[in-house]
């Protein structure tokens, strides 16, 4: 059974960076290029300040962090903050492989928009690497439409990232 519930103890929290860096070490073993850019956006240092400050940047009002559980196991999450007025970016979504497959990735994304809407948001942008097709079907099938890049990414991720958009 899965559950997606908000972080709110200290543990929920360390389950939620502990899967941020499974994430990290995800992105930097999909392909070389791809651990290039996942060291560009990600360097250690600086991805381990992003994650002391979870509850500060990504928790309301100007964002909101979820956990998936599996049986109480920590096995996703997924979150958002404000990129700029009205606007939330979608950071860091990731599901162990344990429960890719099964819908839990779906589910996490109604909860982040459904969230978003919650919070007055009146639009969601979020990027994606190429390599990871399933999460470029899925947000496709949610209805996100793929866009020009709303930030300016290094030149070694230009033909590698995939941008998107909802209306709220």
């Amino acid at each position: 059974m899965i559950e997606i519930v908000t972080p709110q103890t200290p543990d929920q929290f360390d389950a939620v960076r502990r899967l941020c860096w499974q994430y990290r070490d995800f992105l930097l073993a999909i392909s070389p290029q791809s651990r290039v850019i996942a060291e560009t956006f990600y360097p250690e240092a600086k991805y381990a300040a992003v994650m002391d400050r979870l509850e500060q940047e990504h928790t309301a009002p100007q964002g909101g962090v979820r956990l998936v559980l599996a049986q109480a196991v920590p096995v996703g999450c997924g979150m958002f903050h404000t990129l700029e007025p009205g606007i939330a970016e979608i950071k860091r979504v990731y599901l162990t492989e344990a429960v890719r497959g099964r819908g839990a990735g779906l589910a996490l994304m109604i909860e982040l928009v459904r969230a978003c809407r919650a919070q007055g948001f009146a639009a969601i942008r979020m990027d994606t690497g190429a390599p990871l097709e399933a999460a470029q079907k899925l947000y496709d099938a949610m209805g996100f439409a793929r866009r020009d890049p709303y930030y300016d990414p290094p030149e070694i991720a230009r033909d590698f990232l995939r941008f998107f958009e909802m209306r709220l």
